[in-house]
């Protein structure tokens, strides 16, 4: 529940308020007390009760006239759309959306630990290291790409790496009310980029890599507009870890400042030694022994990442290293062996950095013939297009199968061959991606060969035009032929 009064007072105090208008009423004032027991972004569910939040580029004045007529008496936009009722007016819908909600739902993050985690790649498996350590001894909750639990029980998708900010605060308190002690959560670029985080401060602060990625016209124009906005968490965390062997450490270590930290990497005490392909050896805070299901040292440093950030939660190296142990992830370096031998890697590699870490440890493993599955997303991401044509060229012993992958309002054949262009040897292209993986595993012989089907990890969907159709997913698909 909040009310008219409470919710200018919050705008005020932000200085995010311009006035509330009816028609030409610049001074509109009302007789009688407001209160709203809902808030929402969605027209379709608006009524007398919800305090409306007008949002995005595409809304249209029929959505709002639509509300009008099932009740709706106040809503807050940037511009006044003369429907009828009075107009709260800001500078910013999406800073009033996130301080509107926080007080709403009775400020959720204050009753959690917060631990939240960024980077170009990396950020899931960072956040289901933490998930598993912190589950040792207390009750997390996670939000996370893959998979997101309030009760530690029950698991679903989120729609957006960082939930909008409506849905984020309801989603705490649902986690709160549940009975959780902590909270890990990714958080995108794009979630400062459109505030949905704004207010928040977290208890820690995971920062792991950071590459040129997200970069488009509907994203971040440049790469200095993408790593800025990445930078934003290390002000909003009471205390940071921060990868030393990432670029541009320098500067996030001159912004880091005296605000507590631990680095981690060669340039810290805190580095890994030893490392094998399932266990390896921590120097520094956490030092000892540890072993680890999910092969590749990139792998390794984001499980010290995620031991350092719950060390400073508190938690004891001995859940740690035992949460490290136990902690596997849909769709990260998952490995199937077919007949012959050969191990197939399915893992989300999406970006052209996280592409080579994983086609650099299937060469460790194997001598023989390497074949890659990969496609690009459609309307997205489209600098990866070419940094995916760069790996491959960089390992000419690959045999490479371009495929579909989330095409969404573009044609694959299309991104296919625009990738293509970029590589300096012929390749297959195989649209359909089902028929892709039934050609890429036909072509191994022995167990030293081995497939590598990249980009869509554990998501058992296709997005085409702007819809999840239906895929039975990577590991299904290949298991089917096994």
């Amino acid at each position: 529940m909040i009310t008219i009064e409470k919710t200018l007072e919050i705008l005020k105090k932000d200085c995010n308020f311009r006035e509330i208008i009816a028609g030409q009423n610049y001074y509109f004032t009302w007789e009688k007390p407001f209160s709203f027991s809902k808030i929402s972004y969605d027209s379709r569910s608006a009524d007398a009760q919800t305090l409306f939040f007008v949002k995005g580029a595409a809304f249209k004045k029929r959505y709002l006239e639509s509300a009008v007529a099932a009740g709706l008496q106040f809503y807050v936009a940037e511009q006044d759309y003369d429907v009828g009722i009075p107009a709260v007016l800001v500078t910013d819908i999406k800073k009033a959306m996130s301080l509107i909600a926080m007080e709403f739902y009775d400020n959720p993050q204050d009753k959690l630990k917060l631990l939240a985690i960024t980077g170009t790649k990396g950020k899931t498996t960072a956040a289901y290291f933490a998930y598993h350590i912190l589950k040792q001894n207390h009750k997390p909750a996670l939000l996370s790409t893959m998979n997101t639990t309030l009760d530690g029980q029950n698991f679903f998708k989120s729609q957006l790496t960082t939930p909008e900010s409506l849905d984020l605060f309801a989603m705490m308190a649902e986690a709160a009310a549940n009975g959780r002690s902590h909270l890990i959560m990714e958080v995108s670029s794009q979630a400062y980029l459109t505030s949905r985080v704004y207010g928040l401060q977290f208890d820690v602060g995971v920062f792991l890599n950071i590459s040129p990625d997200h970069i488009g016209p509907i994203e971040h124009p440049t790469f200095e507009d993408y790593f800025y906005h990445k930078r934003q968490l290390i002000d909003k965390s009471k205390f940071v870890v921060i990868n030393s062997d990432m670029d541009h450490f320098s500067l996030l270590a001159e912004q880091t400042g005296l605000k507590p930290h631990a680095f981690y990497g060669s340039q810290s005490d805190n580095q890994i030694h030893h490392s094998q392909a399932f266990s390896f050896e921590v120097t520094g805070q956490l030092a000892g022994d540890y072993s680890i299901q999910l092969i590749g040292a990139f792998n390794q440093e984001n499980a010290l990442a995620a031991g350092l950030a719950c060390f400073r939660l508190g938690i004891s190296p001995f859940d740690i290293q035992k949460g490290i142990a136990e902690t596997t992830v849909p769709g990260r370096m998952e490995v199937l062996r077919q007949a012959n031998g050969a191990n197939v890697f399915i893992d989300y590699a999406h970006n052209g950095d996280s592409l080579e870490k994983l086609v650099r440890v299937v060469e460790t493993y194997h001598s023989g013939q390497i074949i890659l599955l990969i496609g690009a997303p459609g309307n997205k991401g489209e600098s990866r297009r070419k940094d995916f044509a760069h790996v491959i060229n960089a390992h000419p012993d690959l045999q490479v199968i371009l495929t579909a992958d989330d095409p969404n309002f573009e044609d694959p054949q299309t991104i296919s061959e625009e990738i293509a262009r970029h590589i300096s040897r012929p390749v297959q292209i195989i649209v359909d991606r089902k028929q892709a993986i039934k050609a890429g595993l036909s072509l191994t012989q022995t167990d030293k060969d081995a497939v590598i089907i990249a980009g869509k990890g554990a998501d058992a969907y296709q997005i085409v035009e702007g819809k999840r159709a239906p895929y039975a997913g990577d590991l299904e698909t290949a298991k089917s032929y096994c």
